[in-house]
């Protein structure tokens, strides 16, 4: 029978150092909330439970969680006395009963999945509390693990730490798993006899060695177990988080031409043999499949990329976009909620918005969907093997019919019909002579104006 787990986040910190009027935890690192990645990595280790011990906005760290879990509740931290009053406000769901107790924080958005299944797998040998450390090349202003023959004896914060201890470069993490057979028991018994009169998480340990418990440690990656105090350090793990992304995408078969000037979110997927060109932006809900370019200083978001498919360079693919195989949106396009079917072109400098858009179709540049009427958007359809003449706009609701030609500058309000040429223009009228006779006025009146500059300056 598999072994249940509980993840009590801890995210009712006040965050004053970021200055914002939002919660710390619901700052994003990869356009999702610290917390939200937190929650994610510790359903994909097994906690199908999680209780959020939350503070400010409450509400909305709980919507952001929701939609990484399934079985989440709240628990208000009315007082700040200390990490280990802070997950005795989920006391109700500790004593629900669960094999393990996860407990991490939600401004540390970098901790591993892999990370806390292995913190579990400590506790199935039998132990009764792993803590997580890590190793700092300069551990100064750190508390210290301190083990003997792959035991924990204590967590040793630093200004009480003799010199030896202090030499000892296995630092606290923050996190811990605890058997849920005696989580409840040992953080009942954490008192609050110190200069700051709180009740410290890591006093378990101790209580729980002088019960002749099991603790054992485990290392993670320094970057995992940062955490989020101000906006400088919200850029820096935005950054490791995009640098391991970046590589882990790269190992997988995608180019990065220029890796540093990618930014990917969270849920970005990229199939192998895609190219990705400098200083792309991602933005939620993107998929990108094989063999698909995506060119210099494109934007996108909420959209599908299909197999071979082209797009930018300066291109912005907004939310409801689908490009199926091979299709092109070309330099300086804009595209919305439009699908654009297979070998479909879209060329420079063009908008195409709440469209439909057939196989094979070319749409010229300059062209634009004029899909919103200044209350309602309406739809554009056009057909396969369509040509779109240049500077050409398209009044929603429009059908454009397969096969069909629109003449360049043109402005189409009616439907076109299949293999019809379409021509919403005013006529071309010829007045010879009419040119020069502009041109003679124009000079004549810059000729006015230098004399009239030289004699005021007389």
């Amino acid at each position: 029978m598999a072994r249940t787990c509980l993840s009590i986040i801890l995210a009712a910190g006040e965050g004053t150092r970021m200055k914002s009027s939002r919660s710390k935890v619901l700052h994003e690192v990869a356009r999702l909330p610290m917390v939200a990645h937190v929650a994610r990595a510790a359903s994909r280790a097994g906690a199908a439970r999680l209780a959020l011990v939350v503070g400010r906005s409450a509400e909305a760290v709980e919507a952001a969680v929701a939609r990484e879990v399934r079985s989440v509740t709240t628990h208000l931290q009315a007082e700040r006395l200390g990490t280990a009053h802070a997950v005795l406000a989920a006391r109700e769901a500790i004593e629900e009963g669960h094999d393990d107790v996860l407990i991490l924080y939600g401004d540390s958005p970098l901790i591993r999945a892999e990370t806390l299944r292995r913190a579990r797998a400590i506790l199935r040998t039998g132990a009764d509390l792993c803590v997580f450390g890590f190793r700092a090349a300069d551990p100064n202003g750190y508390g210290r693990i301190l083990t003997r023959e792959g035991q924990v004896l204590a967590i040793r914060e630093e200004k009480d730490a003799s010199e030896a201890e202090r030499a000892v470069d296995l630092c606290n993490g923050g996190a811990m798993a605890i058997s849920g057979r005696i989580a409840l028991d040992l953080l009942t018994a954490v008192g609050n006899d110190n200069a700051k009169g709180e009740y410290y998480l890591t006093d378990v340990v101790e209580i729980c060695r002088s019960r002749g418990g099991t603790i054992r440690a485990i290392e993670a990656d320094a970057d995992e177990v940062l955490g989020v105090n101000n906006r400088v350090e919200l850029a820096g793990v935005e950054a490791i988080w995009q640098a391991r992304r970046r590589r882990e995408l790269m190992l997988a078969g995608v180019t990065l031409q220029a890796p540093e000037t990618v930014h990917l979110a969270h849920d970005t997927e990229i199939a192998a043999d895609v190219t990705l060109e400098p200083n792309v932006v991602f933005g939620p809900g993107v998929n990108v499949a094989t063999g698909a370019t995506i060119h210099a200083f494109s934007h996108l978001e909420g959209a599908s990329i299909g197999e071979g498919a082209s797009v930018g360079p300066f291109a912005r693919l907004r939310p409801g976009t689908a490009l199926s195989r091979d299709a092109k949106v070309g330099n300086f396009c804009e595209v919305k909620n439009a699908s654009i079917a297979e070998g479909a072109k879209v060329n420079h400098l063009t908008y195409i918005g709440d469209a439909e858009i057939g196989a094979d179709a070319n749409i010229g540049a300059g062209t634009i969907t004029c899909n919103y009427d200044g209350a309602l958007k309406h739809r554009t359809v056009i057909g396969a093997n369509t040509f779109i003449g240049s500077n050409s706009a398209l009044v929603a609701p429009v059908r454009i019919g397969d096969g069909a030609y629109v003449g360049s500058g043109s402005v189409i309000t009616e439907d076109v019909p299949d293999d019809a040429l379409a021509l919403g223009r005013g006529r071309q009228v010829n007045k010879p002579g009419r040119g020069r006779e502009i041109a003679e006025r124009n000079r004549a009146a810059k000729a006015a104006k230098a004399d009239a500059k030289t004699a005021a300056a007389e």
